[in-house]
């Protein structure tokens, strides 16, 4: 089954390369920009086959993928008629869209993955049914009510175990965590439940006891909800896929800044005694290996690993997208910030009446790029030692 993992996670990042590349690809077309080629992975040829004037292809190592578009910097040789259809040559904002298209899709796919978790698979949550009803609202040390205990709203309603609770004040309940927002918003004022018991839809009035949490007033009825596999209405999913999405962004944001911070610790890790930070810097293979050991966890459900494994491609394609934006060189951020810069001062020059500058030569840039280039490097090297001498375990 690790195997299996293994297999599944390497599918998973080509396709998410593929998709990658796919939006600058389509977007480049639809641009009438000359795409040349579009493969995936880098190396000697394996396979490959021209369509038009593009040619698709695999390549021996698989390790990313790339898609050529025509005057990518303005010291590249054009052909006469080719020249027209050169990138450096489009507007700043098509040149934005082509740029920004990849990070886009791995949004996208991002969103899709969490879609098909919440909707289709299902994730193990706190459940609309009743696990046990609290017979009292205080009890002593050995579990029992004590002697002057109230009875919990709950108990005096004529709730039960197994009762399904669909509504709250009539609004119906998709989660149970709907209900409890609102529960805990109505301390010592009514709230009607409506329960399904043995085929039958019952209604209970019962009024939530306030209990002091965090300085603040809740209402508390005294039940315990099952766990269980929980699959949300499409309308729901699309909500929740929209909001898990943008906490992805926003912790992938988070980290990338605090990245150099963690890059010390990750050192000591990799070369001294130091256990591994499971919340700490992990690199594709350690993402590899988690995902093996999620396949063959015999503590999880088929449906449980399946749902860890999309909610790992989930945030591993959101994260891409986030780093891909970074305005570093040679990031598709670096090249936006270059377009933003053309854009800028050709909007100045056609302010100014001036004739339009040369478009920025990348090249120049090089310098930059390569610094950039090595730092990356260093870091992925570092993460794969970690992760080879001493990976994250999960199953322990």
């Amino acid at each position: 089954m690790s195997f299996l993992g293994v297999i599944a996670f390497i599918i998973a990042l080509l396709f998410s390369v593929m998709v990658h590349e796919a939006g600058h690809f389509v977007t480049a077309r639809h641009f009438h920009m000359k795409v040349t080629e579009f493969f995936l992975g880098f190396g000697k040829r394996l396979w490959s086959v021209k369509r038009g004037e593009t040619e698709f292809g695999i390549k021996a190592i698989p390790a990313g993928g790339y898609c050529r578009i025509v005057g990518m910097s303005v010291n590249e040789e054009v052909s006469p008629e080719d020249k027209p259809r050169s990138f450096y040559l489009a507007s700043a904002p098509k040149r934005l869209i082509v740029l920004g298209a990849g990070s886009f899709l791995h949004f996208v796919l991002g969103f899709l993955i969490l879609f098909v978790l919440l909707a289709g698979v299902g994730t193990t949550s706190v459940t609309n049914v009743v696990g046990a009803v609290s017979p009292c609202l205080t009890v002593n040390s050995d579990g029992k009510c004590a002697v002057d205990a109230k009875p919990s709203p709950a108990k005096i309603a004529g709730l039960q175990a197994g009762d399904k609770i669909l509504s709250v004040n009539g609004k119906k309940i998709s989660v149970w965590s709907d209900a409890v927002s609102m529960i805990r918003n109505s301390p010592n004022r009514e709230v009607k439940l409506l329960v399904s018991r043995s085929g039958q839809d019952l209604e209970f009035a019962l009024t939530p006891e306030a209990h002091e949490l965090n300085g603040k007033l809740v209402g508390f009825i005294g039940v315990q909800n099952k766990m269980g596999n929980v699959r949300l209405t499409p309308l729901t999913s699309v909500t929740n896929s929209f909001k898990l999405t943008g906490q992805l962004m926003k912790s992938s944001v988070g980290s990338l800044f605090s990245l150099p911070t963690k890059i010390p610790a990750l050192v000591r890790q990799t070369f001294g005694s130091e256990k591994r930070d499971a919340s700490g810097l992990v690199g594709v293979v350690g993402v590899a290996r988690v995902s093996a050991q999620t396949a063959s966890d015999s503590k999880l459900g088929s449906r449980e690993k399946i749902a860890t494994f999309l909610i790992i491609i989930a945030s591993l394609n959101i994260f891409v997208g986030v780093f891909n934006l970074f305005p570093l060189l040679p990031l598709d951020g670096g090249h936006m910030a270059v377009a933003i810069v053309d854009g800028i001062r050709r909007k100045w020059a056609q302010l100014r009446k001036r004739a339009l500058p040369d478009p920025i030569n990348v090249e120049r840039l090089m310098p930059v790029t390569i610094v950039v280039f090595a730092l990356l490097a260093a870091l992925s090297l570092l993460l794969l030692a970690a992760d080879i001498f001493n990976p994250i375990n999960i199953n322990q």
